[in-house]
């Protein structure tokens, strides 16, 4: 309780003890509040109803609005950006950062892929491009760069997947030793997030070119991954040479696949033919395939 409270004209009538009652703490005085018989009300003299007025008072001025009794986070400070409370995108930087420094030879190659972007996002779509860009089609990896970052910006949840599937790989790949070396070497990894962007393309009625980089993905990763096939976050895709996904199948959270794998769907409305063995999985554990 601060001196400049201690000292007004209230806390000092209420700690100012009264004859007929010598203990004078808060307690006490909010203890004589709770109702008494109709004699002990009828006794009361004008010390003691004037210490109820105060508390009265004081409670009522002290008493917390609503909105102060919520918790609200602590707002980030100012200037703060993306990156900043991006942890995973920090982590990424600094573990491209350690390879440039112990390997001076690919410092340039990580700046580019890497250390040159500001998100994650830009850095995979950049990086995404350069692999299946194709110029001599006539849809070169500045091309795709825009289609992969629209992706990015109007479907947020895509960049969150794509997080989950990093730390996937950090925590339950053993050949994994950074999240950075996952983005720019795991075809798997790549190959999955270019399935996320071909799929929403797919959902917005751009099929022709969700095909195109499907298409573009079987050639160069050796995966073949139908647009529509739905494939949820947390998915770590090892090797994945000569996986195949369908159209109506579902990979669910936390699914870990390794090669040679076919997931086959049944029927032909995307999303009702469910493959058994794909449809769940344990949020803790990966499922294995």
């Amino acid at each position: 309780m601060s001196a400049s409270l201690l000292s007004s004209p209230i806390i000092r009538e209420v700690h100012r003890p009264a004859k007929s009652h010598p203990r004078s703490n808060m307690a006490t005085c909010v203890d004589n509040l709770r109702p008494k018989s109709a004699m002990n009300h009828l006794s009361m003299n004008s010390t003691r109803s004037k210490i109820e007025d105060s508390i009265y008072r004081y409670v009522g001025l002290s008493r917390p609005e609503l909105q102060e009794l919520v918790f609200s986070p602590p707002a980030p400070p100012a200037g703060d950006t993306d990156e900043d409370v991006d942890d995973t995108w920090a982590k990424i930087r600094e573990e491209a950062s350690e390879d440039a420094e112990m390997e001076p030879v690919l410092r340039k190659f990580y700046e580019d892929a890497i250390l040159s972007h500001g998100s994650l996002e830009a850095a995979l779509a950049g990086h995404l491009a350069k692999k299946l860009g194709s110029e001599s089609g006539g849809v070169g990896s500045v091309v795709l760069v825009e289609v992969f970052m629209e992706v990015f910006e109007t479907a947020p949840e895509v960049g969150r997947a794509v997080r989950a599937d990093l730390k996937a790989a950090r925590d339950r790949d053993p050949a994994c030793s950074s999240m950075a070396r996952c983005l720019l070497y795991y075809k798997g990894f790549q190959a999955c997030q270019a399935h996320r962007i071909a799929n929403r393309l797919w959902a917005k009625g751009r099929a022709a070119l969700a095909l195109f980089i499907q298409s573009r993905v079987v050639e160069v990763f050796v995966v073949d991954t139908h647009p529509a096939a739905r494939i949820e976050a947390g998915v770590l895709l090892d090797h994945a040479t000569r996986l195949v996904i369908e159209e109506t199948a579902v990979v669910g959270n936390n699914v870990l696949i390794l090669h040679n794998v076919t997931l086959g769907g049944q029927g032909r409305t995307p999303g009702t033919g469910i493959r058994r063995s794909a449809m769940e999985c344990s949020s803790e554990q990966g499922r294995r395939y």
